[in-house]
């Protein structure tokens, strides 16, 4: 496993200078890997700096093994409060295809962890204004204290959410996005749980800790090709014609699975009455 290496490796960094990056990258002892926002004077606003750090994170977690679960999360008041003005600032003045190369590079990196093949987590302590609700959409799950509010408010800036727009689309629907990324409204966590943007609404930070640790333990007690597998076909069924095409992959995607090692080694662990190889013994 790539893991001990890694751990020591970011154990060297903490000691030599305390964490200033805008963005921080860990993986824990049991594989499970947090990023987080660290640019908290700036309200963890995105830069060109921020995105491709997010996009080097994104790609350590695809790269390391027994990787088992990702938690997105940010330092001080405001999750991630969109684009940087002295960024926004900078692309006015670039040409067409340097406009499109750097929107092409933020529609890479959210990409990435919208198709992450481990579950992903975004922990919201504040609020998340557009890119920042992109990255709350494509995490499959999230979890914001009450005071968070998310708002799509590049129109008020003569902008469009287009970059993130499969992804919140995706999260709230065509109906909810009609009107929330036409009329830039604020919308608080209660509500942002009605439309599907988030999953679960929490009281303060110590409530957002305790969700963190029930889903860092369900990722751990899960088959970690099991639950690739089943992001996986989520992914392919959604938007899919139920025919007879789609019916013969997804029983062959559980043959597959049935036939997979952690497939076997998950059956022979419940008739033998133990844990499976990939649980905590403890």
């Amino acid at each position: 496993s790539d893991l001990p290496v890694m751990r020591a490796t970011w154990r060297l960094l903490q000691a030599a200078a305390p964490r200033t990056e805008a963005v921080l990258f860990e993986v824990d002892a049991v594989g499970i890997a947090t990023v987080t926002l660290n640019r908290e004077k700036a309200h963890n606003t995105f830069s060109d700096e921020v995105v491709n750090l997010l996009e080097e994170s994104f790609q350590k977690v695809r790269s390391t093994s027994g990787v088992r679960g990702l938690f997105l999360k940010s330092h001080g008041n405001f999750f991630c409060a969109g684009a940087d003005l002295k960024w926004m600032q900078k692309t006015a003045s670039y040409t067409l295809e340097q406009n499109i190369a750097d929107a092409e590079r933020l529609g890479a990196m959210l990409y990435s962890l919208n198709t992450m093949p481990v579950p992903t987590v975004a922990l919201v302590q504040g609020p998340a204004f557009g890119g920042g609700v992109g990255l709350v959409s494509c995490c499959d799950i999230a979890v914001a204290v009450s005071k968070a509010t998310f708002t799509l408010s590049e129109v008020k800036l003569g902008l469009l959410p287009a970059t993130i727009s499969p992804y919140v689309v995706a999260r709230i629907g065509a109906n909810q996005s009609r009107r929330y990324m036409q009329t830039a409204e604020r919308i608080d966590a209660t509500r942002a749980k009605e439309i599907g943007l988030v999953h679960e609404v929490v009281a303060d930070q110590a409530a957002l800790d305790e969700w963190h640790a029930k889903f860092r333990a369900a990722f751990l007690e899960n088959s970690p090709s099991g639950m690739a597998a089943s992001k996986a076909i989520i992914a392919r069924v959604a938007h899919s014609t139920i025919d007879p095409s789609l019916i013969s992959m997804t029983a062959r995607a559980l043959s597959e699975q049935r036939a997979s090692p952690e497939g076997k080694e998950g059956l022979a662990a419940f008739f033998g009455k133990r844990k499976p190889a990939w649980a905590p013994k403890a």
